[in-house]
């Protein structure tokens, strides 16, 4: 028997906070709104939520490990201001033109749109990626929830309207479903993962 759990994966920038580029200040890590009210209703329906991010700005060189601690720090507690809380958060500081020797990697596995990060969190929160789903507003994060097995949502906030417009039309890898916003994406998930709709529609 099957006791994995589905879980929602969020993307971080331009998904859960405002999409600036790199977050190398603590001042640019904004909540979008309506973003901490979506993931308080997964919580109260003990759906785990789980962040999964690219931060090659690490690698790179661009902001220190510390700011991205800080940054950190402060989305769970602009989240726990409203109700709401994260069950897993993983990032990837790799990438193949990173400044700092230890993030330097060309073939990570970690990297969206690679599973890595998904794989970890499966492994160690004991999740069913198959039945999961993957909110972003990046082509990359639609492709990782499809390599995963899970059903893949497009926001239109951060760069997620552009992707949609210049991105999309020549891309194999569709979204299951194109967003508003995270307030829209869970309304599109919670009926599929409570029985309460049909897994099957749109």
């Amino acid at each position: 028997m099957n006791n994995k759990k589905a879980a929602v994966f969020l993307d971080r920038d331009g998904t859960i906070n405002e999409q600036m580029g790199y977050i190398n200040h603590i001042s640019r890590f904004q909540l979008l709104a309506g973003a901490a009210e979506a993931i308080a209703r997964l919580n109260q329906l003990h759906i785990p939520v789980v962040v999964v991010s690219n931060q090659s700005g690490l690698g790179r060189g661009y902001f220190p490990e510390e700011l991205l601690d800080r940054v950190h720090e402060k989305m769970h507690r602009l989240l726990a201001e409203k109700g709401a809380h994260i069950d897993g958060l993983y990032w990837c500081p790799h990438h193949p033109d990173a400044k700092v020797a230890r993030f330097k990697k060309k073939n990570c596995g970690c990297r969206k749109p690679d599973i890595g990060l998904l794989e970890q969190a499966a492994t160690e929160l004991d999740l069913d990626l198959k039945s999961s789903f993957m909110v972003g507003d990046r082509w990359s994060d639609l492709k990782c929830g499809k390599k995963a097995g899970a059903r893949s949502i497009l926001v239109l906030t951060g760069y997620g309207r552009g992707d949609l417009a210049y991105i999309g039309p020549n891309q194999q890898v569709q979204p299951d479903f194109v967003a508003e916003d995270l307030p829209a994406a869970v309304d599109w998930i919670i009926p599929k993962l409570t029985g309460d709709g049909d897994p099957g529609m749109d």
